[in-house]
């Protein structure tokens, strides 16, 4: 069998950048759908030590 191009056989090098890119968007993700939906809005719900 031959092959061409770059073939590496462990994947655990590859796989730890490629999950903290995935954690990025996910996180960034939820940044931007929770500022589209709450750009506004102000909670002022008090402390539960403050209650």
């Amino acid at each position: 069998m031959i092959t061409k191009g770059r073939h590496d056989p462990c994947v655990g090098i590859r796989a730890t950048p490629i999950a903290e890119a995935m954690m990025a968007i996910v996180l960034m993700d939820h940044l931007l759908r929770h500022r589209g939906q709450n750009a506004d809005v102000r909670v002022s719900t008090p402390v539960l030590g403050q209650l």
